[in-house]
């Protein structure tokens, strides 16, 4: 009877399995490519979990964020070539149009951005984003850089940014370390009273006036806040009792059972149109499209509201608010709450405010 070696069989079944085994891991491993990943440089709020958590579950994809804190500082991380290490940026209306212009933006195909048409006409019609015909980002959000205090403390409502400059507030305020100090200085000054935007274009004369303006603020203010979490933080602590901020600040506030209260002084003050841009550096250009459409989408929109405290570029979304909301973004009387902002624009010597607000912050 003839008889197989015992051996045989198995060495060279187990070599056949052992190639099987691994021809499978390998066109498993390079079947399975790990899940894209979305950079974004914006400001905070934008990529709340909220909202960004359905956006990854139906693209199948990861959204990392990095938050700024002021429109210089975005500008300064791009040119220092930053730009490749994010697809998408938020830029807002005084710094949109530079980026427009820098090549650091990629303009945009809207045929691709099918929620585009829904959005207000007023944001769409500005200029802030169009070069040569071209359209480089999507309105996303817009609102004011308001007077932020706590109730508390006042016995009557500021209604004045004068009111900032009393000494009974000494060591109890905090300034943004943003070109928006020098703008409200100036609306202070009056430098705003016959053409409000002249404020964006002061002479060195007007600008020496704020610095000086903005000096003798000096003793009032504990600290520069930079970021939306930093000035909350200052007002849970009890360190200060009033800033310029941002709503989203009040949102986190309010949340938080702090009785915060939002002025508009009589001055004025000035607000922001932030838009989405896609960096001409990206690949994830696809991604990144449908991450614009997806963010102007009135669900979505209605989302960042309830996050941030800002109001909707796209209208639609108040169909899906209460209406306490509405009435507490303004919608039910956009065009006079518009009037009381200066929205910002491109500034032609920004270096030069730039220059001033620093030998402000340097000042003993």
């Amino acid at each position: 009877m003839f008889k197989l070696r015992r051996n045989a069989p198995r060495t060279s079944l187990g070599r056949l399995f052992l190639f099987f085994l691994l021809s499978t891991l390998c066109f498993v491993s390079s079947c399975r490519k790990p899940a894209p990943t979305l950079s974004l440089l914006v400001w905070e709020g934008y990529a709340d979990p909220s909202f960004i958590r359905r956006f990854e579950a139906t693209c199948h994809c990861k959204v990392v964020a990095a938050y700024m804190g002021s429109s210089d500082e975005l500008v300064a991380k791009l040119r220092g070539g930053a730009a490749s290490n994010y697809d998408v940026i938020s830029p807002s209306s005084d710094v949109a149009t530079v980026l427009c212009r820098s090549g650091l933006a990629t303009p945009l195909d809207l045929s691709k951005i099918s929620n585009y048409s829904q959005l207000s006409p007023k944001l769409t019609s500005m200029p802030l984003v169009k070069v040569d015909g071209k359209v480089y980002g999507v309105p996303l959000t817009w609102g004011p850089n308001p007077l932020l205090y706590d109730k508390t403390a006042f016995p009557q409502r500021p209604t004045t940014w004068a009111e900032l400059w009393d000494p009974r507030y000494k060591d109890k305020l905090s300034l943004w370390d943003d070109l928006s100090s020098v703008y409200m200085a100036a609306q202070v000054l009056g430098f705003g009273k016959q053409d409000p935007t002249a404020i964006y274009d002061l002479n060195d004369e007007q600008l020496e006036e704020v610095k000086a303006k903005l000096i003798a603020l000096k003793p009032n203010t504990r600290k520069f806040w930079s970021t939306g979490g930093e000035l909350t933080n200052l007002f849970q602590n009890h360190e200060v009792i009033a800033a310029m901020g941002w709503p989203l600040v009040t949102n986190q506030l309010r949340k938080a059972g702090l009785p915060i209260e939002e002025e508009i002084p009589a001055e004025g003050t000035t607000g922001w149109i932030d838009h989405l841009m896609i960096t001409s550096s990206s690949e994830n250009k696809d991604l990144a499209y449908a991450l614009l459409n997806y963010m102007i989408s009135a669900q979505t929109q209605k989302q960042l509201s309830d996050v941030t405290g800002y109001i909707p570029a796209n209208p639609q979304a108040a169909s899906l608010m209460t209406p306490e909301q509405r009435h507490g973004l303004h919608l039910d009387d956009i065009e006079n709450y518009q009037k009381q902002i200066v929205f910002w624009q491109d500034v032609p010597r920004r270096a030069k405010y730039t220059e001033i607000w620093n030998e402000v912050k340097a000042s003993q």
